[in-house]
């Protein structure tokens, strides 16, 4: 995985949630036309479903900045993980006596 995979998903998904949000709006407008052409229980479910649309918008919503948040902390491990390797392999190769592994023509 490269070190820019996470931000990049990051933002791809940002954009996704606004335009999820968005998007459920749009099917309530567009829905509109028909609200007078139900009655009965028709009515009634078409009804719940308007009333709802800004609730499930605002759950969409919610859902996916957790998973932003979530992946922000992903980020945020993989870098610290990745320094820390680093690190340690900068040290581990400063303490390694190369010297030592030289062969010499003389037993």
């Amino acid at each position: 995985m490269g070190a820019d995979t996470l931000g990049v998903l990051s933002k791809k998904t940002g954009g996704a949630s606004q335009d999820l949000g968005a998007q459920v709006k749009a099917l309530v407008q567009a829905a509109e036309p028909l609200q007078g052409k139900f009655n009965g229980q028709g009515r009634a479910a078409f009804d719940r479903f308007k009333g709802q649309s800004d609730e499930v918008a605002n759950e969409l919503n919610a859902s996916l900045s957790a998973v932003l948040t979530g992946i922000g902390g992903m980020n945020t491990a993989f870098g610290t993980g990745d320094q820390q390797l680093a690190d340690d392999q900068a040290q581990a190769q400063g303490s390694v006596n190369f010297d030592a592994a030289r062969f010499s023509g003389s037993h």
